[in-house]
């Protein structure tokens, strides 16, 4: 098997930790962050709410979906008929602009979401830029202590819809501390110790030396595609790398929306839906920088290719995990890893699509 039939990345979640090589306990307790003035403009676009955006769900220049004609609101390229009909349900759905407020009653860890203050004005920048920096780093804080089960992290992953915008510093220390977290290791230690009993990749070495050859080679591919896609790429075209969860409404809605996660990102400066440059150009050069360190054999401009399209497929079905991994949990563990935040956006969107209803005209008439 060559590198195009890699296994599915959450394979190594139950290898590590039959070879013992995950033990992690990371407590997940979620503390909330102190209420920060924020910009007139993150007030207004960087609210706990999908609706109002034009979204767009691939990238202009290399994409593996197909070209439709131009639509209003969109670039050229969208995902599809079934992406783009999710895409403007989001625009078209409900208004969920003042979740906050039930999320206060729901839960009293829950007011820790940074919410907008009229005060805020262009007289004293720094001060706000500063509340600004510190309620970001607050909440990065809380997100990197995430974890599946106490051992996968989802370090990329925030429960606020209105999270504040990372600055460049705490994107690459994102970056960074998935690079290095233990499970990473352990991941690439798993994965090659598959590779090495299915005398897979043909060119290492055998034995002890080719184990750590193909540990080395799986590591570098994980750090790679982290350091470029939540890190350098987001910088560069100032876009966050997080995964903004939903967490409330149908369950197709929700299946839809992380999908095209892969292929969308909010912009810093406007919070709005932008094509996913990062995600998208930094696994397409990690699969071109992978050419540099795997042996003759496993490098090739398709191999490329096809490893882009897989990590592409992955991150999807990450996605929809990570959308609906906090109502697993409720349900099984009966823990809530988002502390009261589902609860107030789920009882927010069932009040407006009961004021909806009330307000259609009856059938019968």
């Amino acid at each position: 098997m060559t590198r195009d039939a890699r296994p599915h990345r959450f394979l190594g979640a139950p290898l590590s930790v039959l070879l013992g090589l995950a033990p992690l306990a990371a407590a997940a307790q979620a503390r909330p962050s102190p209420k920060a003035a924020l910009t007139p403009t993150q007030s207004s676009d960087a609210t706990d709410s999908i609706s109002g955006d034009s979204s767009s769900i691939a990238l202009l220049c290399v994409t593996p979906v197909a070209l439709t004609p131009p639509i209003p609101g969109f670039p050229c390229v969208t995902l599809g008929s079934g992406l783009l009909a999710a895409t403007q349900q989001q625009n078209t759905g409900p208004e969920v602009s003042s979740p906050a407020k039930a999320v206060a009653s729901a839960s009293p860890q829950a007011q820790g979401e940074s919410r907008p203050d009229s005060r805020t004005g262009g007289s004293n920048p720094p001060p706000a830029q500063e509340s600004q920096h510190q309620s970001a780093a607050e909440q990065l804080k809380e997100e990197e202590k995430q974890r599946v089960m106490g051992i996968v992290p989802t370090f990329n992953v925030t429960y606020r819809q209105n999270a504040v915008p990372l600055s460049s510093g705490q994107k690459m220390d994102l970056a960074l501390h998935s690079t290095l977290d233990i499970f990473t290791f352990a991941s690439a230690f798993a994965e090659a110790g598959y590779y090495e009993l299915d005398n897979d990749l043909v060119g290492f070495s055998g034995g002890a030396k080719g184990y750590f050859e193909r540990s080395g080679a799986a590591y570098l591919d994980t750090a790679d595609g982290s350091i470029l896609s939540t890190g350098v790429l987001p910088i560069l075209f100032r876009q966050d790398p997080r995964y903004f969860r939903l967490g409330y409404g149908p369950k197709w809605h929700r299946t839809w929306y992380a999908l095209a996660s892969s292929f969308i990102a909010k912009g810093d400066r406007s919070g709005k839906w932008e094509p996913n440059y990062g995600n998208l150009l930094g696994n397409l050069a990690t699969g071109g920088i992978s050419n540099l360190y795997y042996p003759p054999g496993n490098t090739s401009a398709g191999l490329t290719m096809t490893n882009f399209a897989i990590q592409i497929a992955e991150g999807m079905a990450g996605a929809v995990f990570e959308e609906f991994w906090p109502d697993i949990s409720r349900k099984l563990l009966h823990r809530d890893p988002t502390h009261g935040l589902d609860a107030g956006r789920e009882a927010q969107y069932e009040a407006d699509e009961g004021l909806k209803q009330s307000q259609q005209p009856s059938l019968t008439r």
